[in-house]
């Protein structure tokens, strides 16, 4: 079982200044739901966006420990324009 804080932390060490929400979606500590605001973001494709943020967890993801990330991914700018 995967401690969320843990992913965070990594998440947030790979992209300084990212505001990163995460949430475990089943209960179990292996499937999780991600919002990621960051202005490393800023001129990237969602794809790109998104490689970013699996980067930091490739470990557990190809381990299996980590089953499903759902990634929302947004720059600062789009994220003050959604959350409204």
């Amino acid at each position: 079982m995967l401690n969320p804080d843990v992913l965070k932390a990594r998440i947030e060490q790979a992209l300084p200044g990212a505001q990163v929400e995460l949430r475990d979606t089943t209960g179990t500590g292996d499937h999780f739901e991600a919002r990621v605001v960051s202005p490393t973001f800023a001129g990237l494709s969602m794809v790109e966006q998104h490689q970013q943020v699996y980067g930091p967890l490739k470990d557990v993801l190809q381990t299996g420990e980590l089953h499903a990330l759902a990634l929302k991914t947004y720059t600062p700018e789009q994220w003050n324009k959604v959350k409204r």
